[in-house]
């Protein structure tokens, strides 16, 4: 298995992990990446390969659509059956219209932090005060939060930016106590309520389980 970039590198440029002989390629967010291989791993699964786009295509959302479309046109005739890890991602259907048109699957629900708690169980909580971080955006928050948000700069924005909000929930897909800490410590700096909540893999190991069958 290709060893896994730097997150700075899953950020900025994504990564090319895929060596067209298996049969399916997943087309997933650069955040995603550590659980994408960390599943392939556990489960030994030998039918899956990764290309990862840059995480950072978040912040712009209205890229992310063009993005996977070029993508998929470039690795298809390489593979049998392509899938695509994203939710809506903020593409105001655009991306589910999108893979509609190329005839290829993609996650359901509006972004990581739904597949990753559980596409119905986070619909039902109705968080609507709650900022989210899950292992990913806790290890790069400066880089997805802090810093395009100019906070590093002029700290006095951040009640413009999160006086809405009421508590930060962590996502926590592993048992890493130096990623509650760093969570914990971005709560502090936002000046929110801290939770964390250990969803483990969610919907994403459910959806990759069925791959292999």
């Amino acid at each position: 298995m290709p060893d896994i970039p730097s997150d700075q590198i899953l950020t900025s440029q994504g990564a090319d992990l895929s060596e067209g002989r298996a049969p399916l390629l997943l087309i997933a967010c650069g955040a995603l990446a550590h659980e994408v291989l960390a599943l392939k791993r556990l489960n030994g699964w030998q039918h899956i390969e990764l290309l990862c786009l840059p995480a950072i295509l978040h912040n712009t959302p209205e890229r992310i659509t063009p993005a996977v479309t070029a993508a998929v046109e470039a690795q298809r005739s390489r593979y049998e059956r392509i899938m695509v890890l994203y939710g809506d991602c903020g593409t105001g259907g655009l991306l589910q219209a999108e893979c509609d048109r190329l005839g290829v699957e993609m996650l359901p629900g509006a972004h990581c932090y739904a597949f990753f708690d559980g596409v119905e169980t986070f619909a039902a909580r109705d968080e609507i005060t709650a900022f989210y971080l899950t292992d990913f955006l806790a290890r790069q928050f400066d880089a997805f939060v802090w810093k395009p948000l100019g906070l590093d700069r002029h700290p006095e924005l951040l009640p413009m930016y999160f006086g809405h909000y009421e508590s930060l929930v962590y996502l926590a897909q592993t048992e890493d106590p130096a990623l509650t800490a760093r969570a914990q410590e971005a709560a502090d700096r936002l000046g929110l309520a801290f939770t964390r909540r250990f969803t483990g893999y969610g919907d994403l190991a459910t959806a990759l389980e069925r791959t292999a069958k």
